[in-house]
């Protein structure tokens, strides 16, 4: 079926773009139309709707209510409370989208896109000489079934429940989600589910979702709701003097910190107004920037505190503020080896006797010294002779 929409589509588009190519003038052709969608109340849809032709077409939207007695009407950018939202471009050839948001059942009905590129479609007088090309689809709006959620905790378990009133679709399976990861899933049928999570309830906060799947899918939502887990990016933070130190802090739990502040052991609230402090935060993030930092006032404890609809929470970073010479401190420190020990080689050079000859040197004049006793023996015994 879909490959049979697909065809025809591609064969008008091609027959419009012979005409545009002979110079036919007025011709149009819708390449994509709006397809007939269910939704729940407070749901959003979206329809799309892609025209071509020689010039390129103005598209409108037009909607039809269940209403025997009620006909069509435009629909414009911002119209029912400005929860219609209509973009379109025109480049080539035509594309509009038009989407409604937080559905309710009066948004059911006929949706139209309707497409024209003669001068004179909007004319309030003259009639065009080329119709608009319509093209429709139904939008159908159904009441969303209650879901009645709980989370409870016992021994060191939270348990996590949804309950769908009647009356419901058939159901055919259930999943439960979180951060758009799949928790679990089954083939049941029945209106009731639960998902248990081992742990405790302020390391696993946050929004998760009971999902039935039906003919569509309903969803429940359920919140852990837990005071800030604050904590440091890092316990321990180094900075030179004269620099710039950045002191961080985060909360990964649910919900979001609403309020930020920070403070110094000793020093009491610190605020952007005093100059050399200067405090960033956006939802759960918070910095700190100490502007020239001093070995004297700011070496000491910080305290980052934030604050959320459930409570407050609270992180601590030690920060150490070392001299702008600490970075030499090894070098100078191999230079000063360096130094002694080239001492301690002199002053032990310069200290050897001077007839102290070494070992190598001693084995070579060994022969020396026996061939001068022989030498004196032979005149020995020359003399003896005589």
């Amino acid at each position: 079926m879909a490959a049979g929409v697909a065809g025809t589509r591609a064969v008008l588009a091609l027959l419009v773009l012979c005409s545009m190519a002979a110079g036919a003038v007025g011709t149009t052709g819708f390449i994509k139309s709006p397809l007939s969608q269910k939704r729940l109340t407070q749901d959003s849809v979206e329809l799309y709707c892609e025209a071509i032709g020689n010039p390129i077409p103005e598209i409108q939207w037009w909607f039809e209510g269940n209403d025997p007695n009620e006909t069509y009407a435009q629909l414009w950018d911002g119209a029912r409370q400005d929860r219609v939202k209509i973009n379109a471009t025109y480049n080539l050839h035509s594309t509009s989208t038009i989407s409604i948001a937080n559905l309710t059942s009066d948004d059911s009905g006929m949706y139209e896109c309707r497409a024209s590129n003669d001068p004179d479609r909007n004319h309030l007088s003259k009639s065009p000489k080329v119709k608009w090309i319509r093209s429709q689809a139904n939008v159908f709006v159904i009441e969303r079934p209650e879901i009645a959620t709980q989370v409870s905790e016992s021994s060191g378990k939270l348990t996590l429940s949804c309950n769908m009133s009647a009356p419901h679709p058939a159901i055919t399976g259930h999943k439960w989600m979180h951060g758009g990861k799949v928790l679990e899933e089954d083939k049941g049928t029945s209106a009731f589910t639960s998902y248990i999570i081992n742990g405790k309830r302020e390391e696993h906060s946050g929004i998760y979702e009971c999902v039935y799947e039906a003919n569509l899918q309903i969803r429940g939502q359920l919140n852990i709701s837990v005071a800030p887990q604050v904590v440091a990016y890092k316990k321990s933070e180094h900075g030179n003097e004269g620099d710039t130190g950045v002191l961080v802090c985060k909360n990964p739990s649910f919900p979001a910190v609403t309020t930020w502040s920070w403070q110094k052991s000793g020093h009491g609230l610190l605020e952007n107004a005093s100059g050399r402090y200067i405090i960033k935060s956006s939802g759960n993030k918070t910095e700190l920037r100490i502007l020239k930092l001093d070995i004297e006032q700011d070496t000491g404890d910080y305290f980052c505190n934030g604050t959320n609809s459930i409570g407050t929470g609270d992180a601590t970073v030690n920060l150490r503020v070392r001299s702008r010479l600490a970075a030499l401190w090894p070098f100078l420190g191999i230079v000063a080896e360096v130094l002694v020990l080239v001492t301690i080689i002199f002053i032990y050079e310069k200290r050897r006797k001077p007839d102290e000859v070494p070992d190598d040197d001693d084995g070579g004049s060994a022969p020396l010294k026996s061939n001068a006793t022989n030498h004196k023996d032979k005149n020995v015994r020359q003399r003896n002779a005589n």
